[in-house]
């Protein structure tokens, strides 16, 4: 018999700890975006969205929209199957080819969301390169973790960006290298050392894997992501990357030569046992990373940029702590995970700003924060007044 105790047990025990996650109920409004519509537990309320990952907005732009209205005329709602059995339409193969494009590689692989991309090709690589061992960053995203674990291929973890501690562990391998990385880092916004990582890795003659999921369609001439913006897209065997980002989407993908991508294709189960993604998806996929790509999508990573620098400059202005980065992503230090729910829930309830607090697991303890992501359509009203209202209920509860 199921002992609920034990279940109960975890829940208490997250509640004390102020880690318990509570999924705040929200109706985005299409074609009003950051607008949301928070159905709460005593009222229902207009709310500014500020931590979506639709970085762009590309979810509800129009020519997305209409992309997927056709494809949903044209062919219907899913896919039919496993793409190995009815489920590869011409949406998917044309969507690989756009991705594999972007990337100036040869190929590209399909998944149903980059944790399952992540996470199976680091198992699949195992299967092909059977003396393996991975070398990952510290602070490497739960899909790589879990990937090399399942793998179940010797792993060495190097301090976050620290490039001695990563030469000390490549030198510690005994098989066949392969240095995972990220190019964003999502909870801190910072960037990996990308140009020293393959410099070692041509050293020790290392696979290079990297992650650039909450880089893609942000950065570089045409959105392909960090990688493109340093000139290094030739530098990395196996990039990874999301479609339910700034692409506006969902799901993930890998890119590599042809080789690799067919090997990977043949064995990895992740890909192979599940139903494909739906070919409307694939069909608002392309349309958004060729709209990307373009001088409208020049133009939205322009401004997406200038609104992030702004919210970090009156930030700073008002004494207000924040994890310093380069990126679009803004992390407001609170540093501790009682306080960090009770900031977020009261400017949901007195402000309508709706951001989620950020605790651990999903950052170490003693650095919870608010992590803010503004996007081109946050007027500069909303981010003075967020930064008013954040300042304001920090001071009370001090």
């Amino acid at each position: 018999m199921l002992q609920i105790d034990h279940f109960k047990n975890v829940v208490d025990s997250l509640k004390k700890s102020g880690n318990y996650r509570v999924f705040n109920d929200i109706l985005r409004e299409a074609g009003n975006y950051p607008h949301a519509i928070w159905y709460g537990k005593y009222n229902i309320k207009k709310v500014i969205n500020w931590c979506s990952n639709d970085y762009l907005g590309m979810s509800q732009h129009k020519v997305v929209v209409d992309a997927m209205k056709t494809a949903l005329d044209t062919t219907g709602a899913g896919s039919g199957g496993t793409r190995n059995i009815s489920g590869t339409s011409h949406y998917h193969v044309a969507l690989e080819r756009e991705l594999a494009t972007l990337h100036q590689k040869e190929s590209a692989l399909l998944y149903t969301s980059a944790f399952v991309a992540n996470e199976w090709s680091l198992i699949s690589l195992k299967k092909i390169i059977t003396d393996v061992e991975f070398v990952s960053d510290s602070l490497n995203h739960a899909s790589l973790v879990q990937g090399i674990i399942n793998s179940q291929a010797p792993r060495h973890i190097f301090r976050h960006n620290d490039l001695e501690d990563l030469e000390q562990k490549l030198k510690q391998v005994k098989g066949t290298p392969c240095i995972v990385f990220e190019s964003v880092y999502s909870m801190d916004g910072d960037v990996g050392f990308l140009e020293q990582i393959c410099d070692l890795a041509d050293k020790y003659n290392a696979v290079t894997y990297c992650d650039e999921v909450h880089a893609i369609g942000l950065y570089g001439e045409h959105g392909a992501g960090v990688l493109e913006q340093r000139g290094m897209l030739d530098r990395v065997d196996i990039v990874s990357g999301a479609l339910g980002k700034a692409v506006g989407t969902h799901g993930g993908y890998i890119t590599a030569k042809h080789d690799v991508i067919d090997a990977i294709r043949c064995v990895s189960a992740g890909f192979i046992f599940t139903t494909s993604l739906s070919p409307v998806v694939c069909a608002g996929s392309i349309a958004s990373i060729k709209y990307l790509k373009d001088t409208p999508g020049q133009e939205l990573r322009k401004v997406h940029q200038q609104k992030a620098n702004k919210l970090k400059e009156l930030l700073r202005q008002e004494k207000i702590e924040i994890f310093e980065n380069d990126t679009h992503l803004v992390p407001v230090m609170i540093k501790d995970p009682v306080k960090c729910k009770k900031v977020s829930d009261l400017l949901l309830e007195r402000h309508n700003i709706y951001v989620q607090p950020i605790n651990y697991p999903s950052v170490p303890k003693g650095t919870e924060r608010l992590r803010f992501a503004p996007t081109p359509f946050h007027t500069d009203a909303m981010i003075h007044d967020l930064v008013v209202k954040i300042k304001e209920i920090i001071q009370e509860d001090d």
